[in-house]
């Protein structure tokens, strides 16, 4: 079932597939970008990253949001420079491996959602962004916490990132609320 924002303003017929992959290499590309954003942030930089991928999911639903990922993994895994801090599969399975595969599942289940009609009201915006991030975090402190242990992958890897986290999904659920209701004019 595909009820996403993007599915509305793609055209049907015979060039959808055409329009599928160029919005997947799009995706790729804002994704690469947003990975290279670095906003000075306390109490730790603030990359855009997690919000792109959750905004890709919203807007794009389960099938296009999971495949842009898995491009986007694909792209960084082959050796391109699209992830923050370096790239190729020894780079994916280093500290940001959990995020990376976290990425994929928020895509999951912010798309699974979307494709179900939530995110079109600002609660509920916030709430399937919100499953995408804890998502995110999950697998992202999971990962860390083999790596350095559960104490450190806390402090580290979760907690310092909750005051951006609490404004990137705050402003993702306004600029989709706002999308859908410029699409339903």
């Amino acid at each position: 079932m595909e009820n996403s924002l993007i599915s509305r303003l793609l055209p049907q017929g015979g060039t959808q597939l055409l329009h599928r992959a160029v919005l997947v290499g799009l995706g790729v590309v804002v994704l690469a970008v947003s990975a290279h954003i670095q906003l000075p942030f306390w109490p730790v930089p603030m990359t855009l990253q997690t919000l792109a991928v959750l905004l890709i999911a919203a807007t794009a639903g389960l099938r296009l949001g999971v495949s842009t990922l898995l491009a986007y993994l694909a792209s960084g895994a082959v050796g391109l420079p699209v992830f923050a801090g370096g790239a190729g599969l020894a780079y994916m399975a280093g500290p940001t491996g959990g995020y990376l595969a976290g990425f994929v599942l928020a895509a999951a289940i912010v798309g699974w959602l979307a494709d179900r009609g939530h995110g079109r009201k600002v609660l509920s915006a916030v709430a399937m962004l919100l499953a995408g991030d804890v998502a995110i975090f999950a697998l992202g402190t999971g990962w860390l916490s083999v790596l350095f242990g559960a104490e450190k992958a806390v402090a580290d890897g979760l907690l310092l990132f909750i005051p951006g986290e609490i404004l990137k999904i705050a402003l993702g659920s306004a600029v989709l609320f706002a999308a859908w209701k410029h699409a339903k004019r």
